[in-house]
This record gives structure tokens, C-alpha cells and sequence, in this order.
């Protein structure tokens, strides 16, 4: 695989892994009920490739499940960047 798919699986994993930490904080916080971190936090950081992370922070932390915005918006996300790292993989990919 080429460097850009390179780059996009660490970028992928670095901001799932922001997302992950941002939702367990969150609901950690809401548990407390102190300062909370912004949904537009939330969904931006899942927009920008977190889709995973946040995928799996809702479920773990049974955070944000029943809010419809984000119950729509993260599986959307997450099937868009599957698409996309499929997109660059076949790109990249040799044609024999």
C-alpha cells in the first residue's frame, strides 16, 4: 500500500481515538454533572474520522444512544470513511 494509504489508517485511528476518549469523558462528566464537552465536539470529531471511535464510545459507555442526531450522524460517518479508505486501498492497489 502506498504512503497515503498509510497516512489515512493513522489519521483514521488517531481521531477514532480522540473520539473514543471525548465520549467516555463525556459521560463521565454527565455522571458527575460537571462541565460537559460540546456535542458540535462530539459530531465534528466524528466527522473529521472519528467514526469508529465514537461508534464504539456510544456503545461502551451507553453515551449520546438516544439522541436521534447522533444515532443518524455516526453510522453515516462511519460508512463514509469505510468508503473511503476502500477508495483509496483500490486505488492504490496494483492491476496485474
Amino acid at each position: 500500500m502506498k504512503e497515503s494509504v498509510y497516512l489515512l489508517l493513522i489519521w483514521l485511528g488517531v481521531t477514532s481515538a480522540l473520539a473514543f476518549v471525548l465520549f467516555g469523558w463525556d459521560k463521565l462528566m454527565a455522571k458527575l454533572h460537571r462541565r460537559r464537552v460540546p456535542e458540535a465536539a462530539l459530531l465534528g470529531c466524528a466527522f473529521l474520522g472519528g467514526s469508529a471511535g465514537a461508534a464504539l464510545g456510544m456503545a461502551l459507555f451507553r453515551h449520546k444512544t438516544r439522541k436521534p442526531l447522533f444515532r443518524r450522524f455516526v453510522p453515516l460517518c462511519l460508512i463514509a470513511h469505510a468508503v473511503l479508505l476502500a477508495w483509496a486501498v483500490l486505488r492504490t492497489w496494483p492491476l496485474i
